[in-house]
């Protein structure tokens, strides 16, 4: 039976890659910058702050919730999204474990 290509890597591998990949888009970053200023925040705040429409944040915050960085609570019409302190300790756990394994200074070619 084949196995998928996916087996053949860690889940921590796996786990690290759907983070570099929720933060692989500089307007993530922009809004996790601005999470994190504010340790809360309304979606229709993040727009009057970033110029992008209200669905093209909305879509970015959905990429970051589904990675596990930031979750969201309904208040009525209103989401408010903050980051998540267990899945940003996992994010630093799984980057510092990758960083550790580099050498530094080093050029292998």
């Amino acid at each position: 039976m084949a196995t998928h290509k996916r087996q053949e890597f860690t889940d921590e591998d796996q786990e690290l890659a759907v983070v570099a990949k929720a933060l692989g888009h500089p307007a993530r970053v922009a809004i996790v910058r601005l999470l994190a200023r504010r340790q809360a925040c309304v979606c229709g705040e993040l727009v009057l702050e970033l110029p992008l429409s209200q669905s093209t944040v909305s879509q970015h915050l959905k990429e970051l919730k589904a990675a596990g960085l930031v979750q969201g609570d309904v208040d009525g019409p209103r989401v408010c999204y903050c980051l998540s302190p267990t899945g940003w300790a996992r994010a630093r756990q799984l980057l510092g474990s990758l960083l550790a394994e580099l050498p530094e200074n080093q050029c292998a070619c």
